[in-house]
């Protein structure tokens, strides 16, 4: 994956619909983990595998799935 060194913090992240899905907080291995501050993430970190990720334009990571399918995808961990 050629575009892991380009994600850094602060990042969005949308579907392949163009729609929020949230915003870079780390690289944690093979996972994005997506800030808890975020509205879209209710206040719990949620984690997306890299294999989703198609690219990333400027500050904006592309997914595979539209936003509703990733968010179904993402996996939790309460802090």
């Amino acid at each position: 994956m050629m575009f892991v060194d380009q994600i850094r913090e602060g990042l969005e992240i949308v579907g392949s619909d163009g729609m929020h899905v949230g915003s870079v907080d780390a690289l944690v291995g093979q996972l994005l983990k997506l800030k808890k501050s975020d509205p879209a993430a209710g206040g719990t970190h949620h984690y997306l595998d890299l294999a989703l990720v198609v690219g990333i334009e400027g500050d904006t990571i592309r997914l595979l799935v539209p936003a509703a399918e990733a968010r179904e995808r993402w996996s939790q961990e309460s802090d």
